[in-house]
């Protein structure tokens, strides 16, 4: 009789965040990690390792502790990978801002989410100086990159000032990583914590994308973002140089072809930018093995414009915030499932079911469930949008899919009320709210419209008051007072007849797409 093998209560490894780039330093020190194209900054793994371990040693110098919440704003460059690396390392929890945001939004979401310190890029000053007039409870504000911030500690300074060794902090993998919000508001229902485990399981991902060693990555998402974040975390998993910027169209057709760049990561939007550049023909953009697809609809136009004149082979990816990637269509996925998003990845899975949770035969239109290493397991401080979303050890996307006999998904609607507007999502609830309270507007609804720039348009239906004259550029102002610019309206649409409306009052927005939606 063979003997009873005993498990221990839990396994002794920990996957956690820091540990990556502690590792990765020592196997590639030398080997160049990240160059920031905004400074011209260049560091290895080792020097990388060496300024992320100063930061937290620095930050935790200034009183600050494991588990206290740390904000940050930023463009994309070099201190924005050393500050998610340092929060990992130290077990400081972070909140991305992200700074396409109003100040006031950004200033809520910090107190609602209780911020303690501020790192901020000095572009950023007014932010900060806000911050430091209504937030008392945020003790320390760092500034770095060009230009003045009264009182704020300089980030050079502090790394200066601290150790280079590993912090003596002892991590957890499910600890809190940093707070993430789906749809770039400071609506908490859309906010929850990442965990280590959650963001250092990011191989499966890229092994999606076929990544080696070989490769050389140009990081464009805004990295206040779990996207951007994943091209971070994977360029160093795989020891490979990263190239970071902000996206700028003809600025990245010259990176691609001077920094010999192999794979990035798009938004249709940013594709479209590209195919209209006049420098596209003339750019060695022979490096390239492959763009990732990622945000919103693939535009056919787009897809195959960037095929045929950018890189033949294209990735597309589907999740969401929450789960990270699910489902993946690599080249020849595409070919053989055109319509499809693609399959499960390593470690993922997917549902389609129906209302009372039970799946459905191949072919039928269901709700999307998923779960995957990267998915979190409830909204801060929001039991009841908890409770709608994760059910049953399953997270409920919202979207409508179907799969097929061999596993491809295929996405056929949405459940949720979100416009998908250059890789931002828009929640129609909260620009209707705006706009009902501008002078003359009597009644609105907000849809999304496709646009072959965008994707879809912020689209604004609205009925006037009586006797009230409204006018298109006044709505459009009223909105960019209280909401950041790509929730603003791109197009407002007055209509004299009263919006559809179902028996309960609820409005048809799918007969206001109909009616307004450019026919291909």
């Amino acid at each position: 009789m063979s003997a009873a093998i005993t498990m221990p209560h839990r396994a002794l490894g920990q996957m956690r965040v820091g540990q990556l780039l502690t590792n990765a330093a020592l196997r590639h020190a030398t080997k160049e990690a990240f160059h920031c194209v905004p400074t011209g900054r260049r560091y290895t793994f080792a020097e990388s390792n060496a300024r992320c371990n100063r930061l937290a040693n620095g930050l935790m110098s200034l009183g600050l502790a494991k588990g206290q919440r740390v904000a940050f704003l930023s463009t994309n460059r070099a201190e924005v990978a050393e500050i998610y690396f340092a929060l990992a390392k130290s077990g400081l929890v972070g909140i991305p801002l992200n700074y396409r945001l109003a100040p006031v939004e950004m200033i809520a979401l910090m107190q609602d989410i209780g911020a303690d310190a501020l790192l901020f890029e000095r572009k950023f000053a007014a932010v900060a100086e806000r911050v430091r007039a209504e937030l008392p409870a945020v003790r320390a504000l760092v500034g770095f990159g060009d230009g003045d911030a009264a009182a704020a500690l300089g980030y050079e300074t502090l790394l200066a000032g601290a150790d280079a060794a590993e912090p003596a902090v002892e991590i957890d993998e499910h600890d809190a990583y940093y707070y993430n919000l789906t749809s770039g508001t400071t609506g908490l229902p859309k906010c929850y914590a990442i965990s280590q485990y959650n963001n250092s399981t990011l191989a499966s991902f890229f092994q999606a994308f076929d990544m080696t060693h070989a490769d050389v990555v140009l990081t464009l998402f805004p990295m206040f973002g779990r996207v951007g974040f994943a091209w971070l975390a994977g360029a160093v998993i795989h020891g490979v140089r990263n190239v970071i910027t902000n996206f700028d169209p003809a600025q990245t057709l010259a990176l691609i072809a001077s920094e010999r760049v192999t794979i990035t990561n798009l938004v249709p939007t940013m594709g479209a930018m590209l195919l209209a550049q006049p420098t596209l023909a003339d750019t060695d953009l022979g490096s390239l093995r492959a763009i990732v697809f990622a945000g919103s609809l693939l535009p056919p136009a787009v897809r195959d414009g960037v095929a045929e004149r950018i890189c033949p082979r294209l990735y597309e990816y589907y999740g969401m915030q929450e789960t990270g990637a699910l489902v993946v269509s690599n080249p020849e996925d595409r070919a053989h499932r055109p319509g499809s998003v693609g399959r499960a990845i390593l470690f993922a899975e997917v549902r389609v079911v129906d209302p009372d949770g039970r799946d459905l035969p191949p072919g039928e239109t269901g709700a999307v469930i998923g779960r995957s290493p990267g998915t979190v397991s409830s909204y801060f401080n929001n039991p009841a949008k908890t409770a709608e979303t994760f059910r049953d050890g399953w997270l409920h996307t919202g979207d409508l899919g179907s799969l097929d006999e061999e596993g491809y998904l295929s996405i056929n609607g949405r459940l949720k009320d979100v416009i998908v507007t250059g890789g931002q999502n828009v929640h129609a609830g909260e620009v209707e709210a705006a706009i009902l309270g501008c002078p003359g507007v009597a009644d609105c609804a907000v849809i999304g419209l496709r646009d072959s720039l965008w994707g879809e348009a912020v689209t604004a239906v609205i009925v006037g008051a009586e006797g009230a004259t409204v006018d298109a550029e006044a709505v459009t102002r009223w909105c960019r007072q209280s909401l950041a610019g790509f929730k603003t309206p791109k197009k407002v649409l007055v209509q004299p007849e009263p919006l559809p409306r179902t028996a309960t009052g609820k409005v048809q927005k799918f007969l206001l797409v109909e009616r307004y939606e450019v026919k291909e």
